[in-house]
């Protein structure tokens, strides 16, 4: 008998020998005297089972005989059954996608080409196979949110320029791909309210911490302990998604992993969410909303789920991909060997067909218009930008229903220059012993200011000194005027911006949006409007990937269940 394989392919269902207590399952398919019994080694008239030498008491052991019992007479253990169980639930997968007459879809489109479509392109082929034909569909450059900028003839990071150690999915790609850590070069960090310096780091671990107890108490090590609770349970979904569950809405993926406290994370802020764990006023505006500013451009009034996301990339060890984070996205294409349609969908129109649906995309590029059916569609990209949608839903009965949010404008500006260290409170340059500068509201012109390094680190490198012409990125929300230029740089070369709208505008009265749209239609952005981050992002592509190879072959006791995690304690 054969199944559909994850991998590709189908999959023959393995004749193995069952242990001891699984034999009394076989005992009614035994029959005696005949070619039928389904144990290899059995002897068909006595169910004499021989053990391989070794197994039970060494190589010069005798393998223990069992004779046939007849049916009823011992009761089946609860692990047995629950194999069985499972054995069951395979062969009516079978049985079902039997019944649609085809094994595998044909062809998937996948709408962005960013971090979310080349993680859920990857994970789709590893589980309808190679042979599916997969077009991705990018109307700007590979990577999306992941990019560079040249300065002086170096790349530098313009997007998401690091990533935490618990990363997996990351981590996963860049093993996968081959390609390697980028080497750190070390800096002290600040936090600036516009007239001075609230919070100074120092080399020394044991100083650090004794500032952070001067100055706010005990509120740094309640609000470790606050987020490390949360990402404890995060980390939950890479053993769901390991075991194959899938979730059809962001509500239900929350609630599987911290239950309704996760889901009403989504509706408090950050701050009411650490006052009520007993960290200060002071400290959440002092440090908790600098933090924020520099990942999100938003304050501590933000939901408390995407600001634990948010802090929790700020206490972890961090790192990034030489040669520039982007490589990952086409590193997953190139692997995939997907068919990249540089081209912008417009329209997704449902096809008037019997059985499975099918879904028309319409598209337009440079040398025209153009369209082809698909079995399954992946939206990785926001669907309402600029109070717009991005893509027209046609021939849906209800209407496809998109969320209405904004999202937040984010402006990177990579400077090659001389920093204004005087503005800082540093009047000789030589002094300034910063290399990341944070910032409180105030002042509002930028959110948080860096002196960055290429994507291409050599062995001799250094970093530049404070009176050394350097590369900084300055982050705002805004792009910076020629007056708030030189109030942070004395002279400078050049100036590269990058603007896009990096994060949704997190709010706790936007509901969660649901990631299956149509019954092979699904939104992988979806999850962004939760929490927003590249590993978010790629866990997002991976549960779209299962959500749509269960869907397709009906293994619906795959996605949605509740308690997951006495059902994966079960299973291991």
């Amino acid at each position: 008998m054969r199944k559909p394989h994850p991998g590709g392919g189908t999959e023959k269902l393995p004749m193995t020998e069952p242990a001891p207590r699984e034999m009394r399952l076989m005992r009614a398919s035994c029959r005696r005297g005949t070619a039928a019994c389904p144990i290899r080694s059995c002897d068909q008239r006595g169910w004499k089972a021989e053990q391989p030498a070794g197994r039970w008491g060494g190589a010069g052991s005798p393998a223990p005989t069992r004779q046939c019992p007849s049916p009823g007479v011992l009761p089946p253990s609860l692990p047995a059954m629950a194999h069985a169980a499972r054995l069951l639930a395979a062969l009516a997968a079978l049985l079902a996608a039997a019944a649609t007459g085809d094994a595998r879809p044909s062809k998937i489109a996948v709408v962005g080409a960013g971090i979310g479509g080349s993680a859920v392109t990857h994970f789709l082929q590893q589980h309808f196979g190679p042979r599916v034909q997969i077009d991705v569909f990018e109307k700007g450059t590979v990577g999306g949110r992941l990019a560079t900028i040249s300065v002086n003839k170096q790349h530098y990071e313009s997007g998401a320029a690091s990533f935490h150690s618990l990363s997996l999915h990351m981590q996963g790609f860049v093993k996968q791909l081959g390609l390697r850590h980028r080497r750190e070069v070390g800096g002290r960090s600040a936090i600036f309210n516009g007239e001075n310096f609230v919070l100074e780091e120092t080399d020394w671990y044991l100083l650090n911490l004794f500032r952070l107890w001067w100055h706010y108490g005990i509120s740094f090590l309640r609000l470790q302990m606050w987020v490390e609770e949360v990402m404890e349970k995060f980390m939950r979904i890479y053993k769901y998604q390991a075991h194959g569950y899938a979730f059809s809405g962001v509500e239900e993926l929350l609630y599987s992993l911290g239950e309704s406290a996760f889901v009403n994370m989504t509706q408090r802020s950050v701050a009411e969410s650490l006052l009520q764990v007993g960290v200060t006023q002071r400290f959440i505006d002092d440090v908790v909303s600098a933090v924020l500013r520099a990942s999100y451009s938003q304050s501590a009034a933000m939901p408390a789920f995407a600001g634990a996301m948010s802090l929790a990339g700020a206490q972890g060890s961090l790192w990034s991909v030489e040669g520039g984070n982007k490589l990952v996205c086409s590193g997953l294409l190139k692997l995939t060997k997907a068919n990249v349609i540089h081209a912008t969908v417009t329209t997704v129109t449902l096809q008037p067909t019997e059985g499975k649906p099918l879904y028309r995309v319409r598209y337009e590029n440079e040398a025209g218009t153009g369209s082809d059916n698909y079995d399954i569609v992946v939206i990785a990209t926001p669907l309402h930008l600029d109070n717009s949608s991005t893509i027209a839903f046609e021939g849906f009965d209800p209407p496809i229903d998109v969320v209405q949010g904004s999202f937040q404008p984010t402006v990177v500006s990579l400077v090659h220059g001389y920093l204004n260290s005087s503005y800082f409170g540093f009047p000789d340059p030589k002094l300034f012993p910063f290399a990341n500068i944070l910032t409180t509201d105030f002042p509002s012109f930028f959110c948080a200011l860096d002196n960055i390094c290429p994507v291409n680190i050599s062995a001799s490198f250094r970093r530049k000194q404070p009176q050394e012409a350097a590369v900084w990125r300055v982050q705002s929300p805004q792009p910076l005027l020629r007056s708030q230029l030189k109030t942070l740089f004395r002279s400078y070369y050049s100036v590269q911006m990058a603007e896009w709208q990096a994060h949704p505008v997190h709010s706790p009265h936007t509901p969660l949006p649901r990631f299956t749209l149509h019954d092979q239609l699904f939104h992988l952005n979806a999850l962004e409007w939760a929490a927003s981050s590249v590993e978010v992002t790629a866990v997002a592509a991976k549960n779209v990937a299962l959500l749509a190879f269960n869907r397709w072959y009906q293994d619906l006791d795959k996605i949605d269940q509740k308690d997951l995690m006495h059902k994966v304690k079960t299973e291991l």
